[in-house]
């Protein structure tokens, strides 16, 4: 009898723990467009499902999970302040700007591996023999890099560095400049920052001839040299190696669309200037939503999302943003990107 009664216990109490487990219909992800939207939401296909099976083992039922590119940085980051998207991977400098009136929360740090250079001379960068490679040695920085294009004035830019002259403002003002969005690192923030302490305090905004791009654009008028300057991650060239020489009426295995360069990519978009480091990538959620924003669920979150990268197949799902680890952040984590950004502002 008191074994029956024993079991009896044991299964209500199984029974209690199940009940209790907590129930979310929709859990929502958006990835900013630092990358093609197709490649993303291709290399992003099977999250969903590692999400609510780890998140199950952690006492969460979760519905579903849907996964979505914000058609800037800036819609990423104002939908999380408004509670539309819960949970965001926003660059350092796009959360320092949505996370000053704490509408949103950073949970996890983002680190990558290492690159072969991290040098803050841009001779050291340039020609296939110092093409840039990955290590194993795990990262929380990265850096922005500006790469004259192609184009015959670009071409002139780069001769000058590679000769150890120093560019002077009217060199870089001639120019015609592709950026990204304002609260992107790097590729606003940190180049303006590069600007201001080599050029007497002058910014993007005080150049001539901008134009705002996201990346894959600026690769591409690069490539068809529409554009001297662009400013990018200091891994960019990596990704868009193959794009650089694929034919134009055709895609690289990614799914990048073909730039139909015929030299490598490393010998003719030429690095002309290296930004001091950037904290990197956060993984954010809103604090709009309390069965979002509290402890538990943020705890069952980090672990799942760390659990995830963790596993091969998770390592394939978050290399798109060249992602190969989670670190536990707290918010002044990212002071140093609030500090840039009033810099730039």
């Amino acid at each position: 009898m008191k074994k029956f009664v024993a079991l009896l216990l044991a299964a209500l109490m199984l029974m209690s723990c199940s009940a209790m487990a907590e129930k979310l219909d929709t859990l929502t992800f958006q990835f900013v467009p630092s990358k093609d939207a197709d490649v993303i939401i291709t290399g992003t296909a099977n999250l969903p499902e590692l999400v609510q099976a780890e998140m199950a083992k952690l006492g969460y039922e979760i519905g579903e999970v849907e996964i979505s590119v914000g058609t800037s940085y800036e819609a990423t980051g104002e939908a999380m302040c408004a509670g539309s998207i819960d949970v965001g991977w926003l660059p350092g400098g796009t959360y320092a700007i949505y996370s000053q009136a704490k509408e949103v929360d950073v949970i996890l740090t983002a680190t990558r591996a290492g690159l072969s250079n991290d040098s803050e001379d841009p001779t050291t960068w340039n020609g296939e023999a110092n093409k840039t490679l990955p290590t194993d040695k795990q990262v929380t920085f990265y850096r922005s890099l500006i790469y004259a294009a192609p184009t015959e004035y670009g071409k002139a830019l780069a001769a000058k560095v590679a000769a150890g002259e120093k560019l002077s403002w009217e060199d870089l003002d001639k120019a015609t400049w592709a950026v990204g969005n304002t609260s992107s690192s790097a590729g606003y923030i940190y180049p303006t920052m590069w600007l201001m302490e080599n050029y007497e305090g002058k910014k993007i905004s005080d150049l001539s001839n901008v134009v705002q791009l996201g990346y894959a654009d600026a690769f591409a008028q690069a490539a068809a040299e529409q554009v001297d300057i662009i400013v990018c991650y200091a891994d960019g060239r990596r990704d868009y190696e193959a794009a650089w020489n694929t034919a134009t009426d055709s895609a690289d295995a990614t799914g990048k669309a073909g730039m139909g360069r015929e030299d490598s990519i490393w010998n003719e978009l030429n690095v002309i200037g290296v930004t001091d480091g950037i904290y990197n990538d956060t993984v954010a959620v809103t604090t709009a939503k309390p069965e979002i924003y509290n402890p538990e669920f943020i705890n069952a979150l980090q672990t799942a999302l760390i659990n995830i990268i963790n596993t091969e197949e998770g390592q394939a799902i978050f290399s798109v943003y060249s992602h190969t680890g989670y670190a536990l952040a707290t918010d002044a984590d990212y002071d140093a990107a609030r500090t840039a950004l009033t810099v730039v502002q």
